[in-house]
């Protein structure tokens, strides 16, 4: 497994929709300060050649603070620009193939929202699963909802660490204590945040206090 269970802790996952005259590398630098522990760089409209300049400076922007950089979906561009690992869903390309593809060394993150999933996920080569939605979010407009007592069955099924994901927020995230989630997957909590850095520092704080046992 490639994957440590820390890493989940904090995972922030980009979104330019709230760039708001920063650039993306520096809202991602600023989740960083705060104490994002992963970071998952979501592309699904830039053309290739700037998806890769942008994941080679976040990759090496992650690097400097020890979190691993993972691709949404694009394979080619995890595999060009040297990440970490990718995230694919249920839809995208099939967990074992992408294994095949990226080799045994870097992260393979897989989406679930049944256990049945978990645990063909895990058994192709899943080195952490999101599971959600675990709120509603207007971030993914088509995730199916995830129950309390689904996600713990999830936590309970897989060896391999479960990042919980979709609508968390400082409000809701210490519901989860005691689902087993090694950590928090957010896209809006952080990025929509008028202070990114400061609003990491309160949602790590909190996810250390929801995933202690």
């Amino acid at each position: 497994m490639n994957c440590d269970k820390k890493h989940m802790l904090l995972y922030a996952v980009t979104d330019r929709t709230w760039l708001k005259g920063q650039t993306l590398p520096q809202q991602v630098e600023a989740a960083l300060r705060g104490g994002a522990t992963c970071v998952q760089l979501r592309e699904k409209k830039l053309p290739q050649s700037e998806f890769l300049k942008e994941a080679l400076e976040l990759k090496d922007l992650c690097h400097r603070f020890g979190a691993p950089l993972i691709i949404n979906d694009n394979v080619e561009i995890a595999l060009k620009s040297g990440a970490d690992g990718v995230h694919v869903g249920q839809h995208d390309m099939q967990a074992a193939q992408v294994r095949k593809k990226i080799g045994p060394n870097r992260i393979l993150g897989v989406s679930a929202q049944t256990v049945e999933q978990a645990l063909l996920a895990e058994k192709n080569g899943a080195d952490y699963l999101g599971v959600g939605a675990v709120f509603s979010t207007s971030t993914k407009e088509d995730a199916k909802p995830v129950s309390h007592e689904t996600l713990k069955a999830i936590c309970q099924a897989v060896s391999i660490p479960v990042c919980a994901i979709g609508g968390v927020s400082k409000e809701n995230i210490l519901e989860l204590s005691g689902s087993g989630v090694d950590g928090v997957a957010l896209v809006s909590a952080i990025f929509s945040s008028p202070d990114i850095e400061s609003a990491c520092r309160q949602l790590r704080a909190l996810s250390e206090k929801m995933t202690e046992r």
